[in-house]
């Protein structure tokens, strides 16, 4: 038997619910009321083969609460006259709402609603795509609300998150709500307010012109006749903020990245060369450097498909930058320290050397050993000496 339950009725109203469009009821017309709802009922065969069983189930309907049946009555040859429903409506919202136990949410909605139209009404928008969002936020809206408020009265405005002055708000609740900030903070500002180039939650500060935690950079100078910078004399081990890096003049005419810490400090020296402690995805605080598009550049990462992702990026900031150690001779030759990658990459990568391409399509296409990952930290350190004393050899 497949005829529709009283769970079957409530579970209509509850996708209703979950798709947005009850808990909007209050304020918009986007459900026509009465609303019928969908309802399999027993045929005549049933009435001959199942009387018992429909019976059952024509009082369980006619029993489900806040709902109407309309009724119709059936001449039946063997039962006689019977009467099964027909269909089964919903007359108004404050109905649907009762039989799913949602009327006190939707009120909740109906005062955020109301609030919002008062203090922001450009957010009404938002909260129409995303009412069950909003729900989910009624016990902080009020306070995300004034930041909106903070940020139209002070657009732009060069401090850090821990300064703004907005009772009940510290920076730690704006990071927690960067993701839903930015979306209202889009639509409440004025243009001007906004840099559209910086997207993503991790450009928050900079998109709506807050101060930001300058990005370090870490290098090492592998030369020893390279000058130290002033104060650092005897420490090779060196990080400045991006800015200050980017104003370097140092006489440097190759540059080594490493995403492995004991790697950077333990890469041998070279002459006229830095290393530096790479920053993975996310090149844009190396590429205020112009005088590293000077410099002879050369990235050493794992052997797998994000370290091929990584490459990638970076070529586009530095198209110049080489791989280093990313060859399948080096594959090949620590076969024993292969390991397995969690979740690889899949997607073309256009700035690829043929021979690099070759080695990213063997790692995605999983022609060699599902997942593979060769890590850098696990490449022999002759290896890496031999290597080294190839490149400067054949670069001079």
């Amino acid at each position: 038997m497949n005829w529709t339950t009283p769970a079957d009725l409530r579970a209509q109203v509850q996708r209703l619910w979950d798709r947005g469009d009850l808990v909007r009821t209050p304020v918009s017309s986007s459900i026509s009321w009465p609303l019928r709802l969908s309802l399999k009922a027993p045929s005549a065969a049933d009435l001959s083969d199942r009387f018992e069983a429909v019976r059952d189930w024509v009082r369980a309907v006619a029993d489900t609460p806040h709902v109407r049946i309309e009724w119709r009555e059936w001449s039946h040859r063997v039962q006689g006259m019977q009467r099964l429903p027909a269909a089964v409506w919903l007359d108004t919202p404050q109905d649907a709402l009762a039989c799913i136990g949602r009327a006190r949410q939707a009120q909740r909605f109906e005062a955020l609603w109301q609030q919002t139209a008062t203090a922001q009404p450009n957010l009404l928008a938002w909260m129409s795509r995303r009412p069950l969002q909003a729900l989910d936020l009624a016990d902080r809206w009020e306070r995300l609300l004034a930041v909106v408020a903070w940020l139209q009265a002070h657009p732009r405005p060069g401090v850090y998150l821990r300064q703004v002055d907005v009772p009940g708000v510290d920076s730690k609740f704006i990071e927690a709500h960067r993701s839903v900030l930015t979306e209202l903070l889009d639509m409440a500002l004025q243009p001007g307010a906004i840099e559209t180039s910086a997207n993503g939650v991790g450009q928050f500060a900079r998109r709506f012109g807050f101060l930001d935690k300058p990005v370090r950079i870490r290098f090492r100078l592998l030369d020893p006749a390279l000058p130290s910078l002033p104060g650092c004399d005897g420490l090779p081990d060196v990080t400045l903020d991006a800015a200050s890096f980017a104003g370097l003049a140092l006489p440097v005419a190759r540059v080594f990245i490493t995403e492995n810490e004991t790697d950077f400090l333990a890469f041998p020296q070279a002459p006229h060369a830095i290393v530096l402690f790479g920053a993975g995805y996310g090149w844009e605080a190396l590429a205020r450097a112009a005088w590293l598009r000077q410099c002879r550049l050369h990235y050493w990462g794992d052997i797998d498909t994000h370290g091929f992702a990584i490459l990638d990026q970076l070529r586009g900031c530095f198209p110049h930058a080489a791989s280093f150690l990313m060859d399948r001779g080096t594959l090949l030759a620590h076969r024993r320290h292969w390991g397995e990658e969690p979740e690889p990459a899949r997607q073309d990568l256009s700035r690829l050397t043929a021979h690099e391409a070759e080695v990213y399509d063997d790692l995605r296409f999983d022609r060699l050993q599902p997942r593979l990952r060769l890590e850098q930290e696990r490449v022999d350190f002759g290896w890496l000496r031999e290597r080294l004393r190839d490149l400067l050899r054949d670069s001079g």
